[in-house]
């Protein structure tokens, strides 16, 4: 994990380009980026690769309109900077989701010391709940990689071992087929709980989510294309939260575009797959995801590029894809006559065919997700037992 924390400036009052550029000279901070206004910062805060948010008021009341604006497009701690009298900004701030006001002029070290102390407190979630679920995103940035097949089957797998509780987010808004390949016929979907009266809370998150044979919870796309304008990227922020608040694994399935519901997921996200197949074209669009993802400052230590289909005799070998793209493929997943017969069963191959070469490879996957689980299973398995039967 990187020492240097990183940073994103907001807003504007009287000292804050002092204060900025006494941080810029700071060892180990690193200001990634500023805005006068939140609202034409979304992009960059949605990339997932912020520490923390300096936001600065001039205004003597609590900015809610600034940190709603900051809030819907990410969740990392803020801290508000304010200059001259603002008693009734203190005030306000202690029951916004705000983690420290600070009065400017202020010495550099007192604010670098409350940029520490929030980035390094325990989050709490909204629902005030201690679990913190591990965000699982599977994305290509082009149709027909099979990612839906490896996202379904890859939760299944997640669900399987019967002690993590797994849910299944389709996110591929307009046309998402993740509960179909479960052979699942959803009675609500995202749409409907996004739009719910009320909070998004675990417990209205459970009375939407349909329940697989294998355990897994799955929440699907809305079934009409024209519903998915309107699961906006604050209401599906707060479901993730939510979500990691309630689930061991969330595994996230998406469209093939960097549009406002996936960009607000890799904010969240711990591990990205990026799945890429043996042919040109998809690798180009591969190799540009990577480019934009580097734009955002997504950190490429959670990124894994999984190569589907691996062992297709197409004229292209997984060291060539290697060269093409500049990044190391970590998983490979093998082209399997399970697959299809599983997709039009409805039922994932890591279930209906468990010992399949595609199976096995999914369950490779899910076990590199979670290597230290997996480490303090086989020790257990491995421990002698002295127990004697009577």
């Amino acid at each position: 994990m990187s020492d240097t924390t990183r940073i994103y400036l907001t807003g504007t009052c009287e000292g804050f380009d002092k204060l900025r550029e006494a941080l810029t000279q700071t060892p180990g901070i690193e200001i990634v980026g500023s805005s006068e206004h939140p609202s034409a910062a979304s992009g960059a805060l949605q990339g997932g690769h912020l520490d923390c948010v300096l936001h600065a008021t001039s205004s003597s009341t609590l900015p809610a309109h600034e940190i709603g604006t900051i809030r819907e497009n990410t969740r990392v701690p803020l801290l508000l900077i304010a200059s001259g009298e603002a008693s009734s900004l203190l005030e306000d701030a202690l029951g916004a989701d705000v983690s420290d006001v600070l009065l400017l002029p202020a010495l550099t070290e007192n604010v670098v010391f409350a940029i520490r102390k929030a980035t390094h407190a325990p989050r709490r979630s909204a629902t005030g709940a201690r679990k913190e679920g591990r965000i699982i995103t599977v994305f290509s940035p082009k149709g027909g990689t099979g990612k839906t097949v490896i996202a379904t089957n890859l939760a299944a797998a997640l669900s399987k071992a019967g002690d993590r509780r797994t849910l299944l987010l389709d996110l591929d808004l307009q046309f998402g087929d993740a509960a179909i390949m479960l052979g699942i016929e959803p009675e609500k979907t995202i749409f409907d709980f996004v739009n719910a009266p009320g909070e998004l809370d675990p417990d209205k998150l459970a009375g939407y989510t349909t329940k697989h044979k294998s355990g897994l919870d799955i929440l699907p796309a809305p079934l009409r294309p024209e519903d998915a304008e309107l699961v906006t990227e604050a209401k599906l922020g707060r479901l993730i939260e939510v979500a990691r608040a309630t689930y061991d694994a969330i595994v996230v399935d998406t469209s093939p575009f960097f549009h406002g519901p996936m960009l607000a997921t890799l904010d969240r996200t711990d591990e990205l797959l990026l799945v890429c197949s043996l042919d040109v074209p998809t690798l180009k669009n591969v190799r540009l995801a990577l480019g934009t993802l580097e734009m955002l400052s997504f950190p490429p230590a959670r990124i894994r590029v999984v190569l589907n289909r691996a062992n297709s005799k197409v004229g292209m070998k997984q060291r060539e894809v290697e060269a093409a793209l500049e990044v190391k493929v970590h998983y490979e997943v093998p082209s399997d006559r399970a697959v299809p017969l599983s997709v039009n069963k409805g039922a994932p191959a890591v279930l209906s065919d468990p010992g399949s070469d595609f199976a096995r490879s999914i369950e490779a996957m899910a076990k590199g997700i979670f290597p230290k689980e997996e480490a303090k299973r086989n020790a257990s398995r491995l421990r002698p037992s002295f127990a004697r039967a009577g």
